[in-house]
């Protein structure tokens, strides 16, 4: 993963386990590392060992998302604030797929941009708390 892409507290994978970034930084010879944790366990590993986390159903539903419309070609989730949206969009192009806040459309497909930009539109962190079925 690119590093500039991450924050601190966003969830990631790393070797099929969830993780929440709590520390990232660099070492003597410049590489980027990040500090992750779990219920299980805290490590530190390379930045770019980790993965993203694809966006689903599952995870905007542990988020507070309801599942709110369901077609062949689309499923619609929203959250109790009427502004804010996701649709999953089951067509091969994925031309509707992401994020609606006040009807603008955001494309992200993975957790940790879903995490920014909630930080980044209203200035806290968001979707930090997970308990994580391991």
């Amino acid at each position: 993963m690119n590093v500039a892409d991450l924050k601190i507290r966003n969830l990631v994978e790393y070797k099929n386990q969830i993780f929440t970034i709590t520390e990232i930084f660099q070492n003597n010879t410049k590489d980027y590392f990040v500090k992750i944790e779990n219920d299980i366990q805290t490590i530190s590993a390379p930045a770019d060992a980790i993965n993203p986390i694809q966006i689903t159903g599952e995870w905007l539903e542990e988020f507070g998302f309801s599942r709110t419309y369901s077609s062949e070609q689309r499923i619609r989730y929203e959250r109790p604030e009427e502004f804010i949206k996701y649709d999953i969009d089951l067509s091969p192009k994925k031309i509707v797929e992401g994020l609606k806040i006040y009807g603008n459309s955001i494309r992200c497909r993975y957790i940790h941009e879903f995490q920014n930009i909630f930080s980044c539109l209203f200035g806290k962190e968001a979707f930090t708390r997970i308990q994580f079925h391991q």
